[in-house]
């Protein structure tokens, strides 16, 4: 399975250096080979446990695709920026690259440091693979853009030692590389902008992006250390953190936002949210759908107090919520995507405020909200906290949020890139939900060395050109110039990957559906 997953993801590699070819795409296929060799170092680490931090059992260490995501996003975000004559973002697609391989290739210096004994081949692979990747670097980016990678390495080094500790069992390896490697570019990226801010320059949902992943994250960190030594379950402990809350939202993160939108960022939001009609029907609609979500967990642990033999929800269960979601996107990128990217960015502060709430014991809802969310867990949550629909969000916003708006004038990328905002959707919302009710339903032939079936497998591919054909239809700015070969192949790879990987799908495929898309 290993195997194959690793030549599925070195397809999308070699398919973005045949469409790209240029020395990034080169040191692409380089980080790719060498990581391809570390990651069963960091597999055999993982099962003997010689790894430094507790890592997510039941899944190996997913070092080869977590690797890749960084590194291809930067390439072919470089790529479609250079066509669309913008040299700034064609520089940050150079940076997002660099950065990328110089975190695969960090990871892979750690995983060959703690392997005894050492191994020779691998270390010589990691050695040349990271020279072709500085020397690129030395010959390819200015002064100012070394120093911006090397600060985000730093943060990640700090942000990894600090998290991996209080978070045992979070992630794997590949994971943590992704989410932590994206939140220190993140944060990177706002420390940055906070320095040089020039007035009217910038758009202020991104700053909104910024600022509020950075202050949640930050929030999280604050009381992490805070309850180390005081019990949070208490009714004082419970009062000291909704009063820290508002002390840090109103009186450092709204500042900060000030700073960088120069507009007061409550009323900025309010004009922003009401600011046309269809803007307040798509707000009515969408708290619909949160109720009926909000019904769904009720009904499903009624349910399980009256049949008491009923400890989890079944994958069809689950399912639901992805087609909530897909009815939650779609009007949203058909009607507004703006709207739709700052729903997404309050929707994750929510869901991130919540998941505090339920694991510090929050009072009065935390112990209620442990006891809902308890029925809906699966395998890939089995650490202190509950991330499954947390990476389900940031799989279906990420392609709304990455989507390059100022390399596309029209507000659409030309050929299969109009589909891009549209990857999470077609990768999550349908791909995924639909090989998993019809291979858990009617499955009977598996694919080797995994438990997903071919059926489910091939009913997928078929659902997302479904919805592929469904999106040409209803959304007028798309035009895909007869790429139709190229989504099919794209969609095909995707729907493999989910086959057999066995990391978090939510947030991998939805990240490889689109660099396939905008290559």
């Amino acid at each position: 399975a290993v195997l194959v997953e690793s030549l599925l993801v070195f397809s999308v590699v070699l398919s973005v250096h045949a469409v790209v070819w240029d020395r990034f795409s080169w040191c692409a296929v380089a980080v790719a080979v060498q990581a391809f060799y570390v990651q069963f170092k960091w597999d055999r680490l993982l099962q003997l446990g010689g790894a430094v931090f507790q890592f997510r059992g039941a899944a190996n260490s997913g070092v080869l695709p977590a690797s890749m995501v960084m590194p291809l996003l930067g390439v072919v975000m470089k790529e479609r920026c250079r066509a669309a004559g913008i040299v700034y973002f064609e520089r940050f697609g150079v940076v997002v690259a660099s950065t990328g391989m110089l975190l695969a290739l960090f990871l892979s210096v750690l995983a060959v440091g703690i392997t005894k004994p050492v191994p020779t081949n691998t270390c010589i692979l990691t050695g040349v693979a990271g020279s072709v990747v500085i020397y690129t670097m030395k010959h390819s980016l200015t002064v100012s853009e070394v120093i911006e990678v090397l600060e985000v390495l730093l943060i990640f080094v700090y942000l990894s030692m600090i998290l991996l500790y209080l978070l045992p069992r979070c992630f794997t390896p590949g994971e943590a590389l992704l989410v932590l490697g994206g939140v220190s570019f993140v944060l990177n990226q706002l420390i940055k902008r906070s320095l040089n801010v020039v007035e009217g320059r910038g758009d202020p949902i991104d700053f909104f992006l910024l600022v509020v992943v950075v202050g949640i994250i930050l929030l999280g960190l604050f009381f992490t250390v805070l309850f180390l030594f005081m019990d949070s379950g208490t009714w004082i402990s419970s009062m000291f953190f909704h009063m820290m809350t508002a002390v840090l939202g109103l009186g450092v993160i709204m500042p900060w936002l000030y700073r960088l939108i120069q507009r007061n960022p409550l009323f900025w939001l309010l004009q922003f949210l009401f600011q046309t009609q269809t803007r307040l029907y798509l707000l009515v609609y969408w708290t619909f759908l949160a109720a009926s979500a909000c019904g769904v967990v009720f009904y499903q642990n009624a349910k399980r107090s009256s049949e008491s033999k009923k400890h989890q929800a079944s994958t069809i269960t689950r399912k639901y919520f992805h087609f909530i979601v897909v009815a939650t996107y779609v009007p949203g990128l058909i009607y507004d995507r703006q709207l739709l990217y700052v729903a997404a960015v309050l929707c994750l502060a929510v869901f991130i405020f919540l998941e505090y709430v339920r694991y510090f014991r929050i009072k009065p809802f935390g112990q209620t909200l442990r006891h809902l969310l308890s029925l809906f867990l699966d395998e890939r949550d089995s650490g202190p906290l509950i991330l499954t629909h947390i990476y389900l969000l940031l799989g279906m916003s990420l392609p709304v949020w990455l989507f390059p708006r100022s390399c596309a004038p029209k507000g659409t990328l030309p050929g299969a890139g109009a589909l891009v905002p549209y990857s999470g959707v077609l990768a999550v919302g349908v791909g995924d939900t639909i090989a998993s009710v019809f291979g858990s339903t009617m499955g009977e032939i598996k694919w080797p060395g995994t438990k997903k079936t071919f059926e489910g497998t091939m009913t997928a591919i078929f659902a997302q050109i479904i919805a592929v054909a469904l999106i040409l239809i209803f959304d007028s700015s798309v035009n895909l110039n007869s790429s139709y070969a190229w989504i099919l192949a794209s969609v095909s790879l995707v729907s493999l990957l989910e086959a057999y990987t066995t990391q978090i799908d939510n947030l991998l495929l939805p990240l490889y559906l689109q660099i396939m898309l905008m290559a």
